[in-house]
């Protein structure tokens, strides 16, 4: 890790130009997520990578949130019970939004069009919250996004 890098628990992808930070504990389904999503991207024929699995290096440029994976796990991606697995991946993206997933257990059906993660003394994200049941987590993503877009 160099200077003025963080190190996080989570999952980043990229998606058609659109950082994906995936966070929560351990077991909660981000790198199944994550995964859902690098493969209904690759379905939908949009450019699509893993950034970084389990550990994510965080960084700003210029304001802007940035992440990386550390050199042994890059291009390493573990999917629970079935094992770890190689795909594509690039060395770096912006992050643009945090996406947390929910389990059916939890009571908040509408989250508010305003969340944020502090994902950094004075730096935060907006969420994106998707069940981790989700068939379609990309779809889900997007069109969630969307609808934040449009209330701007």
């Amino acid at each position: 890790m160099s200077a003025g890098q963080t190190n996080i628990h989570g999952t980043a992808i990229t998606v058609d130009g659109t950082g994906l930070l995936f966070l929560g504990p351990s077991g909660s389904g981000k790198s199944a997520l994550a995964f859902d999503c690098l493969a209904e991207a690759r379905l939908s024929n949009l450019s699509h990578a893993l950034i970084a699995d389990d550990r994510v290096l965080i960084s700003l440029e210029q304001g802007r949130v940035f992440a990386s994976a550390p050199e042994t796990i890059r291009g390493l991606i573990e999917l629970r019970y079935s094992g770890i697995v190689s795909v594509d991946h690039v060395a770096n993206a912006e992050l643009h939004y945090a996406v947390l997933p929910v389990q059916s257990d939890e009571a908040q059906r509408l989250p508010p069009d305003d969340e944020h993660f502090d994902l950094l003394d004075g730096v935060r994200l907006p969420v994106v919250r998707v069940p981790s049941w989700s068939r379609f987590p990309l779809s889900l993503i997007f069109a969630r996004l969307r609808h934040l877009n449009d209330k701007r």
